[in-house]
């Protein structure tokens, strides 16, 4: 009987949420850039992503669009002037609309030392607080969050935000002058929120 319970909670999976499929360039050459990227960073030559770790950003604005046509542009980064420029694969709306940008085996440069095992999502605002006190898009960012953790079989330890990628075991940088660069969204005191969160919405989808 008690086996047959936890068979059942263990098959339990996180129910796929709404996800509107708007693709920014990616073709050939980008997937090139990124696989010659990977090389330098990770000393992996390759554009295929087999993710491990999720990471949560802000976009630091409150439009859509502004976010989507920065990551479309595929512009060099200022440092370096690399390409390909920066993406995500997911950004989620204010009104808890989850745009999905990228494919989820195609790695995208969100975060410096991760984007090799990383899956990356925006959310359209400005701070921490911000998204976590919008209903509507917190809750599609932890249904999202959770559906891409029981798909990949990721630990909630390693859903971190943009802030915390230097704590991931996953961590790699083989540039030294990024290799303990991380940038200030999504703190660990408010991931511990979100992560808390999380786990209540997983245990309510397994008992479902």
């Amino acid at each position: 009987m008690l086996a047959a319970l936890a068979l059942t909670i263990s098959l339990a999976v996180a129910p796929k949420p709404h996800i509107v499929w708007k693709p920014i360039p990616y073709g050939p050459q980008r997937k090139a850039e990124m696989a010659a990227y990977a090389e330098k960073h990770y000393g992996i030559h390759s554009w295929r992503l087999h993710p491990k770790v999720i990471v949560e950003h802000y976009t630091g604005s409150n439009s859509f669009s502004s976010a989507w046509n920065t990551f479309a542009a595929n512009t060099p980064d200022p440092e370096l002037g690399e390409l390909p420029g920066t993406c995500a694969h997911f950004i989620v709306g204010h009104d808890g609309t989850i745009y999905q940008l990228v494919r989820l085996n195609v790695m995208c440069r969100h975060t410096v030392g991760l984007n090799y095992v990383a899956i990356g999502i925006e959310h359209v605002g400005t701070s921490d607080a911000e998204i976590l006190h919008d209903r509507a898009q917190i809750r599609a960012s932890l249904e999202l969050t959770a559906w891409l953790v029981d798909r990949f079989h990721i630990r909630i330890r390693n859903v971190i935000g943009h802030n915390e990628s230097l704590s991931s075991p996953y961590h790699r940088e083989l540039y030294k002058p990024w290799a303990h660069q991380t940038h200030a969204d999504w703190r660990h005191a408010d991931m511990d929120v979100y992560r808390t969160k999380l786990r209540s919405l997983l245990r309510t989808d397994a008992g479902r």
